[in-house]
Order: structure tokens, then C-alpha cells, then sequence
């Protein structure tokens, strides 16, 4: 008794060094009497807690004499001192063993979040729930599993669930807290070891405190404990490229891993090691946050408040350092975006969509496409312009084969041909709003030479016409670019078509591709817009109602929108004494052309000579439509 009262007044007063730490608990695991609770209630670490310790505790679990109260106590002293361990590599080979006390006490749970989490457990956790009934502990542990491989946990698990275990007990953490203030020794806690205070002096305004990116440092302090023998580097001690590379191997990740989104050298380690726990643990606190600040806050989120932005903007800096985005990213927006108005941080929000990975077609209607068409439907034009750059981004593709690859994708082009089609007809084929839809096809153009995909899909007749129809010049040549590039592709498909019968693009794909140039030679160079079999027909008495005249030479390289003041001015330069434009006078076409070519138009070069033959003919001694190769 006198020995006992003698370690407790250390220990409350100054705390035990890691020596005595390891044989005091190793003595209290050991016991079968009541001082076996009092040892345990005073063994609060001055500095550290070797990891070996914890260890040999563990093994005091197997005999079966150990009562399950004492059991529990251990699990949460464990539990409280967690980021006081010096090391948690042994703890890591120790997981399948803790993960067998599921069925004796939940506070195992939060230990096996805190150590590792395996994804081949999760069988197992379902066949507990069926025969314990939906116990809270098991609740939470299959709330995180889902959040990590949702196509195992078919439970249906509710959005907010109240605490089902807790990860520290009052005493030892007021104790704690105690001998770290006398010691001056601070440690970083993943558990939150110091107690949060309400701000009462200004109620209406909330603190985003999910939203705190912690800054990078070391479970614990080594420089505090110079004696401590760590086989682990600290990352927080490395500072330089080269030191990453040295220690590449060992390096001790930090106590809350949401402080690898504010250094670029974690982010290195994340993308050169790829370590599964690591995305784990950030995956986990990256969608708690995002979870409990956007989706479960009654409040809600104000798009004017600067820790929001800077969190958000940091987060998308992160992405576009690993060029991919997280899954808790991932999934947050699948359900954000059944809630978002379009506007409250739409730069963030959609810059975070353009990095989620393609999603395989049978799902993709609805966790993508339902929600985005009622934004893009309803929302303003700039909008509308910002959602078509998300879709440019180049998507990463996992866990899936090349056909569902190709599934999903041309699910993806036909959708935002619809949306394009659409919003064109809604905000009166705006400039602005078709040129971001050109840049979109001008991508999807080269999807076979570029990227290597067995996929040409063309754009549908709502994007087409309104481009052939532009009435601004860089509009149209974007136009006559990608519709190029779309040559090249099906000619050089075709070509491997023929090499291996593996490959096949649609007949219809061709087809449609004829059509559109026949159009645009008929259109632009043959003058015989509106004319039967010419691709656009129209009733010949509402043609005679425009009253326009020569309406089949309305859309011709002289009369369209785009060239028609290139044309006036080509004529003025030609005639300059002459006060009446009479455009029939700049046929046949050669110096024309040759004058728009001058002005930097080397899409419409490129078209021209690629599509168009130039055999002068009886008539206006212009070409007479395809070219050979063609036809």
C-alpha cells in the first residue's frame, strides 16, 4: 500500500518515464486482485509510451483468468494514451488479434480505426450484426467500412448516428493533461486530448472546426525525450527532397493526417509510396470533415467565410499535386450534389468534380448525370459555362475493364452532348457557352490517336449546327479544327479496322460523319443550302416567305455570318472606287480564300484542302464538292 501511494503521487504529480510505464503495466496485467484497476488508473506517461509494452500487455489478454472488466480498462487506457505510443508498427501486425475482442467490447473498435483498417474484416462484422442486432460499436465500425468499400457493407446504415463509443476516459485525460502543463511536453493528438470550449462571447458565429488543416508535427515530441530510440523518422523532421528519399522507407507518419494536405513534401511521400493506411486514415478525416461541416450542419455553410475557401482551395491543391482526387472527395459530392444550389462555392465544388474518376455506367445516371441536369437546366449561363470546363478535365479510370471504361465514357460524351444541345437552345446559342462546348469535342475529337481509346463518338446535330451557324469567326475555325481531327481519327480506326477484328467502331459513327460533311461542303462551298438532298431541308413556300434572296447562298464562305465582313472588306480592297458590294463579282472563289487563309483562318485551310476538290467548273469556275478521297 505504501509503494502504491508512493507511485501514484509521481505519477498524478509528475508522470512516469517510459521505464517505469513498462513495468508497471506489465506488473498490473499480471495481477488478479483489485490494486490490478489502481495500478492502471496511475500509469499516466511523463513522456512517452514504448510501443513494446503495450505489446506484452496484450498478450496478458490470451489468459483466460483476467477479468473482462479489467480487460476494458486496458482498452481504454490504451484508448487515451493512443498518441503517446511511441511506435505503431508492432501494433499494426497485432490487428487481427484485437479485431477477434469484437464481440466482448466496442472500445476494440476505436483502437482498430486508430491502428489500421482491413477491408477483408468486413464479412465477419456483418455476420456479428445479425446476431447481435444493430449494436452501436458495430454501427460505427460498418459506417467506416462502407466509407471504404461500400459494394461489401449492404447494410442500410443512417446518415448520423449518435457516439457509440468513447475514445479516452475523463480522468486519465484531465491527469494527463495535468503533468503534460507541469512538464511543458505537448503532444499532437488524433483523439483530441484537450478539451474544446463553446465560444460564448459571439454565438452567431460558427467556427468551422472540421475544417482546420492541423499543422504537420510528430505523435510526440522527441525533443522533449532525446533519449528516446526511435527506429521511425518523424516527417515533420525532414526537409528537403533528397532527405525524403534517404528515409523513404522510415518515416513516421503524423498524429492527425489531415496535416499532409498543407506540406508538399508529405504529398510527395503520399504519391512516391502510395501507402494504403495513410489514404485511409486521411480518406477518414478528410470525409468526417466534409461530412459534419456541409452535410450534416444544421447551420449551414457560408461561401463568404475565408476558412471554408482556404480549406477547399487547399484540398484542391492537393488534388492537382497527386493529379487524382481522393475517395471521400469522391463520395461526398455523389451526395452533395443531390442538395447544392449551384452557386454556394462553385469554383471549389466544381473543380472537385472535374477529379473524380469515371464511375461505371450502371451507376453513373444516377450519382452523376440526375443531379447535374437540374443544375444545368436551371442555373445561369456563366454556370453553365463553368460546368462544361469541369467536363474537359482528363478522368482516371479504376478498378475498371476497357469495355466498361468505354461504356461509362461514351455514357459521359452522349450526356454532355444533351446538356450542350440543351443549354444552347436555352441561352440562344451564346458565344461564350458554344466555344467552352468546342473545347469539350475538341478533346473528344482525339479520344483514338491521343488516348489510345477504341471510342469516336460525334457530337450530336444541337452542338453541330448551332457551330456551323456561328455567327463569330473563331467559333466556326474551332469548328473546321476538330472536325479535322475527327477525319484523321475514324480514317486512321478504319486502317486498324482492317489490321485486327478486334477492334470495331459503329457503322453508324461513319455514317454520321458523312452526313455532317456533306452538309458543310453543300453549306459553305456548293451554295445549295435548303435544297432537297442537300442534308437541311425545309418548305420551299416558308423559304420564299423570308424573302430572302438567294437563300440557297446564305451560309456560303461569302454570305455566312462568320466571313461576311472579311467578305466586304475583300471587296473594298479589290474595288476601291466602287460604292455598291456585289459579292458575285468575288467568284470564282481562289483569291477569297487565299485572303482568309492571310488572316490567320488555318482551320478553314486545312478543311478546304482535305475536303474540297478545286476543279474549276463551267459555271462560277468553283470546285464541285468532295474531294475524291470522299466520295
Amino acid at each position: 500500500e505504501r509503494n502504491l501511494v508512493a507511485v501514484e503521487r509521481v505519477a498524478y504529480s509528475k508522470g512516469l518515464p517510459p521505464e517505469a510505464i513498462s513495468i508497471m503495466l506489465e506488473f498490473a496485467m499480471s495481477l488478479r486482485t483489485s490494486p490490478c484497476v489502481r495500478v492502471l488508473k496511475c500509469l499516466i506517461p511523463a513522456t512517452v509510451v514504448p510501443q513494446e509494452a503495450v505489446v506484452r500487455a496484450v498478450v496478458w489478454l490470451c489468459v483466460g483468468k483476467i477479468p473482462l472488466s479489467t480487460q476494458v480498462l486496458f482498452i481504454k487506457w490504451v484508448l487515451t494514451m493512443f498518441d503517446m505510443i511511441d511506435a505503431k508498427d508492432q501494433l499494426h501486425s497485432i490487428y487481427g488479434f484485437l479485431f477477434s475482442f469484437v464481440t466482448e467490447e466496442n472500445l476494440v473498435c476505436v483502437v482498430m480505426i486508430l491502428l489500421h483498417l482491413r477491408l477483408f474484416r468486413v464479412r465477419k462484422l456483418l455476420d456479428l450484426q445479425s446476431k447481435m442486432g444493430r449494436q452501436p460499436f458495430l454501427m460505427h465500425l460498418l459506417s467506416l467500412y462502407k466509407v471504404f468499400c461500400p459494394e461489401l457493407v449492404t447494410l442500410s446504415l443512417p446518415s448520423r448516428m449518435k457516439a457509440g463509443f468513447r475514445n479516452h476516459n475523463s480522468q486519465w485525460k484531465s491527469a494527463l493533461i495535468a503533468v503534460q502543463k507541469k512538464n511543458s511536453f505537448q503532444v499532437t493528438s488524433s483523439v483530441s486530448l484537450t478539451v474544446r470550449l463553446k465560444d460564448k462571447t459571439n454565438p452567431r458565429k460558427r467556427k468551422h472546426n472540421h475544417l482546420e488543416v492541423p499543422a504537420l508535427s510528430s505523435a510526440v515530441n522527441t525533443q522533449t525525450n532525446p533519449s528516446s530510440s526511435r527506429k521511425l523518422v518523424p516527417l515533420v523532421q525532414l526537409h528537403s527532397f533528397s532527405l525524403l528519399l534517404e528515409n523513404l522507407h522510415h518515416i513516421e507518419l503524423p498524429a492527425q493526417m489531415g496535416s499532409l494536405l498543407g506540406s508538399s513534401l508529405a504529398l510527395q511521400y503520399l504519391d512516391c509510396v502510395q501507402d494504403e493506411s495513410a489514404f485511409l486514415r486521411l480518406n477518414f478525416w478528410l470525409g468526417h470533415a466534409l461530412h459534419e461541416e456541409f452535410l450534416f450542419c444544421s447551420s449551414g455553410v457560408s461561401q463568404n467565410s475565408e476558412e471554408v475557401l482556404q480549406f477547399l482551395d487547399r484540398l484542391l491543391s492537393s488534388q492537382h499535386f497527386l493529379q487524382e482526387g481522393f475517395s471521400s472527395t469522391e463520395a461526398f459530392l455523389y451526395k452533395f450534389l443531390n442538395i447544392w444550389d449551384g452557386s454556394l462555392l462553385r469554383p471549389q465544388i466544381l473543380g472537385m468534380l472535374s477529379n473524380i474518376p469515371v464511375v461505371p455506367s450502371s451507376c453513373i445516371r444516377q450519382l452523376l448525370f440526375e443531379p447535374l441536369m437540374q443544375l444545368f437546366f436551371t442555373s445561369t449561363l456563366f454556370f453553365k459555362v463553368d460546368n462544361m470546363a469541369a467536363f474537359l478535365s482528363e478522368k482516371r479510370v479504376e478498378n475498371m475493364t476497357l469495355s466498361g471504361f468505354k461504356d461509362s465514357l461514351m455514357e459521359l460524351v452522349h450526356f454532355v452532348g444533351r446538356l450542350a444541345s440543351v443549354g444552347l437552345q436555352i441561352e440562344g446559342c451564346h458565344s461564350l457557352l458554344l466555344s467552352f462546348i468546342l473545347d469539350f469535342y475538341e478533346t473528344v475529337c482525339d479520344m483514338f490517336l491521343k488516348y489510345g481509346l477504341p471510342l469516336v463518338v460525334m457530337p450530336p446535330a444541337g452542338v453541330f449546327y448551332p457551330a456551323l451557324f456561328a455567327t463569330d469567326p473563331m467559333s466556326l475555325l474551332l469548328f473546321f479544327f476538330f472536325f479535322i481531327r475527327y477525319k484523321v481519327n475514324l480514317m486512321s480506326a478504319k486502317t486498324q479496322e482492317k489490321q485486327t477484328e478486334a477492334f470495331h467502331i459503329s457503322r453508324q459513327t461513319y455514317r454520321e460523319f458523312n452526313h455532317y460533311l456533306v452538309v458543310m461542303v453543300n453549306c459553305l462551298w456548293n451554295s445549295k443550302m435548303f435544297q432537297p438532298g442537300m442534308g437541311v431541308e425545309m418548305e420551299e413556300e416558308l423559304l420564299v416567305s423570308s424573302k430572302v434572296p438567294q437563300y440557297w447562298s446564305s451560309f456560303d464562305f461569302i454570305h455566312h455570318p462568320a466571313f461576311l465582313s472579311y467578305a466586304v472588306d475583300f471587296h473594298h480592297k479589290c474595288w476601291p472606287g466602287s460604292r455598291n458590294v456585289d459579292f458575285n463579282s468575288i467568284k470564282p472563289w481562289g483569291w477569297y480564300l487565299e485572303y482568309l487563309y492571310a488572316q490567320g483562318f488555318e482551320g478553314l485551310k486545312q478543311f478546304v484542302q482535305s475536303n474540297i476538290s478545286r476543279r474549276s467548273t463551267a459555271g462560277d469556275g468553283q470546285g464541285d464538292g468532295l474531294s475524291a478521297d470522299q466520295r
